[in-house]
């Protein structure tokens, strides 16, 4: 059944909102076309946030050309305007488009739910009730759906009034005005949790070019970026709260390289805080023996699940990647072999996965006061600067990106590992291949604060420049991919 008639009457606002859709769906087209650049970049901003192949459901869809843009596996497109989603039949054949009101509870239940990713472009302009409204998304929602809502910002509205007055905008009725905190806070009332939010266009006009320069580069600038015309928000369902964890395995992925004398440590102070855990020491070309110190720890410990791989490539990354791929737990964790993070801290980033508190979860050692060598001072300015850029690049708060520690679970990884290609390979640690792949995925990623301590054996295999330098090589390219889109 392609149409929901029997829906209750709509308010009177939106029967106005609603006729002026109807006059306007064989025209709405025409109108993106004119605005060409506008909508260029809100598409494009919208590609980044929900990747293609996904079950998207687009409420609010006019004439469906947005939904179109995302490429999904499965797209369906609810509008209440019979004359918009007969529009989007016509062009889009492939998509499902149907008759409907979203605020109504009858219209969300009859569809072929659930879905991977729910959009509302605009949409909660013309809404009764936006907290109720989010709060029947949960109707078609699994744990790990995003909810993407996307809007203006009440700043330009004396521009939008002119611009529409001289017909260089499509016609609007009276909108709601929300900012994106009156938008996380109406998510978090009907049990929403935001992830992140971001905003765009500085400049919505094509002018030569000169618009992609300043909204390229200028205006994902901090503070600059408030003034943007279009924001967004990304959100999840708020986890299940309560009772007994599930009972997931996990993996504690140790890569180490000179480490002889940490083996045996990191496998004794490891708690064991599942039913079902596995270690795996990936060794890398070392010349102390610990190779053979691995093997010999896998023998005294014939109880615990212990696996030993040589790595064939060079570099942390590589030896985290090796671990990851041959690993059987549900929750896979970094441990660095150094042991400057305890392992008896490692239950804890298991409880936050366990729980659904966090899908991406890293340490932070720039909390609690630290050991006094733990860290040198040149260091610790690196870690400091690296957490700021990363709090701006990702419009998330982080204080520490460069702790060994981060724990993701193995179906988030295999998703990142798919889409590692857009970041490139040539992160030599996987700190930074692990934050931006969350960050692209939309995972709720939280930190984990732990107390950092001495070596007591070996010496640290971080050059502070030659390291340093590429690290600033790589944040320079997240940001042509993270913000200059």
């Amino acid at each position: 059944m392609n149409t929901f008639s029997d829906s209750p009457p709509i308010s009177s606002q939106k029967q106005m909102v609603l006729a002026q859709a109807d006059a306007m769906a064989a025209r709405r087209d025409e109108w993106i076309d004119r605005s060409g650049a506008y909508y260029a970049e809100d598409y494009k901003v919208m590609r980044f946030l929900i990747s293609k192949g996904q079950r998207v459901l687009d409420l609010g869809c006019g004439t469906g050309r947005l939904l179109a843009e995302l490429a999904p596996s499965r797209g369906v497109g609810i509008d209440f305007s019979s004359e918009m989603v007969q529009e989007a039949r016509r062009r889009w054949p492939h998509l499902d488009f149907l008759v409907g009101d979203i605020e109504d509870a009858a219209t969300l239940d009859r569809l072929d739910a659930p879905f991977d990713v729910v959009v509302l472009s605009d949409t909660t302009g013309t809404l009764d009730d936006c907290e109720e409204t989010f709060r029947l998304l949960h109707r078609v929602c699994t744990p790990e759906t995003r909810v993407v809502v996307a809007y203006y910002s009440h700043l330009w509205e004396p521009v939008l009034r002119l611009a529409q007055r001289v017909g260089l905008r499509m016609p609007q009725g009276e909108l709601n005005l929300l900012s994106p905190g009156d938008i996380v806070n109406l998510l978090d009332l009907a049990d929403f949790q935001a992830i992140k939010s971001d905003w765009r266009q500085l400049l919505p006009l094509g002018l030569w070019g000169i618009d992609r320069l300043i909204n390229r580069w200028i205006a994902p600038l901090p503070g600059i970026r408030r003034l943007c015309l279009r924001h967004y928000v990304v959100a999840r369902p708020v986890p299940w709260r309560g009772g007994e964890r599930r009972g997931l395995s996990a993996t504690v992925v140790i890569p180490c390289r000179n480490e002889r004398g940490n083996i045996e440590d990191a496998v004794r102070r490891l708690p064991r805080f599942c039913d079902d855990m596995e270690i795996i020491f990936v060794e890398g070309h070392s010349q102390d023996g610990t190779w053979e110190e691995i093997l010999r720890v896998q023998s005294a410990y014939p109880h615990m699940d212990i696996k030993a791989l040589r790595q064939d490539g060079k570099g942390k990354a590589d030896a985290v990647w090796k671990g990851f791929d041959v690993a059987r737990g549900d929750i896979l964790m970094i441990l660095d072999a150094d042991l400057t993070v305890p392992p008896e801290d490692m239950p804890k980033f298991y409880r936050a996965i366990a729980d659904g508190r966090g899908e991406f979860v890293l340490g932070t050692r720039m909390v609690y006061p630290m050991e006094s060598d733990a860290m040198q001072f040149l260091n610790y300015l690196a870690n400091w600067a690296f957490a700021a850029i990363f709090s701006y690049l990702l419009n998330q708060r982080f204080t520490d990106t460069l702790c060994g520690t981060k724990v993701i679970s193995r179906e988030n990884y295999n998703r990142l590992k798919a889409g590692r290609a857009y970041f490139g390979d040539f992160d030599p640690f996987g700190d930074f291949d692990l934050i931006f792949g969350a960050a692209k995925l939309n995972l709720k990623i939280v930190e984990i604060p732990v107390r950092y301590r001495n070596r007591n054996y070996g010496s640290t295999q971080i050059s502070r420049f030659r390291h340093g330098y590429l690290l600033l090589r790589m944040v320079l390219f997240a940001f042509r991919k993270l913000k200059a889109l």
